[in-house]
C-alpha cells in the first residue's frame, strides 16, 4: 500500500504546524522546507482546513495553525478523511461489479490487513510524530 502525494502533503503539513505550536506558519515556508510544490500545497491546506485539522488566516499577518491539538489529530484519522482505502474493486462499494464478491477469501484478507493497517495508525497522534522536535526543527531549518 502506498499513500497517495496528497495526504502524505498533508500529514508533513500537520507535522510542520505542530512544531511551529501558536506560531504561524505559511504555506511558501512549508514548501520551501519539504521541497514540494506550494501550488498542491495550498489544495491540501485548503482541505485540511475545511475538514477542522488548520485554521487559516488571510492577509499580511495570515499563516495556518493546527485547528485542534495535535495530541488531538489521531494519523488514523487524517488518512481515513485523504485516503480511497479500498485495496481492490470489489472493497468499494461504488465499483463492487466482482463475481465472487462476498464470498472471496481474498477480500476477506484484504479487509482484516486494511484494517491491520488503520489500527496502527490510530495508535500515533500528530504529536506523537514530533517528540523528536529538536531534530525535526533543526533538518527542516525552522
Amino acid at each position: 500500500m502506498e499513500l497517495n502525494q496528497f495526504t502524505d502533503y498533508a500529514l508533513r503539513t500537520l507535522i510542520f504546524a505542530a512544531l511551529k505550536g501558536e506560531e504561524r506558519a505559511s504555506i511558501h515556508e512549508i514548501a520551501d522546507s519539504f521541497s514540494i510544490s506550494e501550488n498542491h500545497l495550498v489544495k491540501v491546506v485548503h482541505k485540511l482546513s475545511q475538514l477542522g485539522y488548520l485554521k487559516t488566516f488571510r492577509g499580511r499577518a495570515g499563516g495556518l495553525i493546527l485547528g485542534k491539538p495535535a495530541d488531538k489529530i489521531g494519523v488514523g484519522e487524517i488518512v481515513r478523511a485523504l485516503e480511497p482505502l479500498s485495496l481492490v474493486e470489489c472493497m468499494s462499494p461504488a465499483k463492487g461489479n466482482c463475481r465472487i464478491a462476498g464470498i472471496c477469501n481474498l477480500q476477506s484478507l484484504l479487509h482484516r490487513a486494511n484494517d491491520a493497517f488503520l489500527t496502527e495508525l490510530d495508535s500515533m497522534t500528530v504529536a506523537d510524530l514530533v517528540t523528536n522536535r529538536k531534530e525535526l526543527i533543526s533538518r527542516m531549518g525552522i
